[in-house]
């Protein structure tokens, strides 16, 4: 008649464990902010990639564990998951390589 109630406990503290770790990590390296990461990479130095990724790993695990993505049909996931990739990457393309525009065209002109 009724559902057997699963204890959840072991997946709490995975969850946990997991964002914990990607966090420490982001606020070691904000705190630390190595040298040898301020060489620039593509649009941004390699400090600010690694930060955007570690960003979108834990808003993607986010989503997985807390909006229960793990057990929906694969489309569903696909659907969700991509159109979040589109839209970050993106976003990211434009404000990593188009966001100097303005300070290029306005440079001879304006004194900064």
């Amino acid at each position: 008649m009724g559902h057997a109630h699963e204890s959840n406990k072991k997946r709490i503290w995975i969850v946990l464990a997991i964002l914990t770790i990607i966090t420490t990590v982001e606020v070691v390296l904000g705190i630390i902010k190595p040298a040898s990461l301020h060489l620039h990479g593509w649009g941004t130095s390699w400090l600010n990639w690694i930060f955007i990724i570690l960003t979108i790993a834990k808003a993607y695990y986010i989503a997985w564990a807390f909006m229960h993505l793990e057990g929906e049909k694969t489309w569903f996931r696909r659907s969700i998951v991509w159109t979040g990739v589109f839209l970050i990457s993106y976003l990211l393309f434009i404000v990593l390589i188009e966001g100097d525009y303005l300070y290029e065209t306005l440079a001879p002109l304006v004194k900064w």
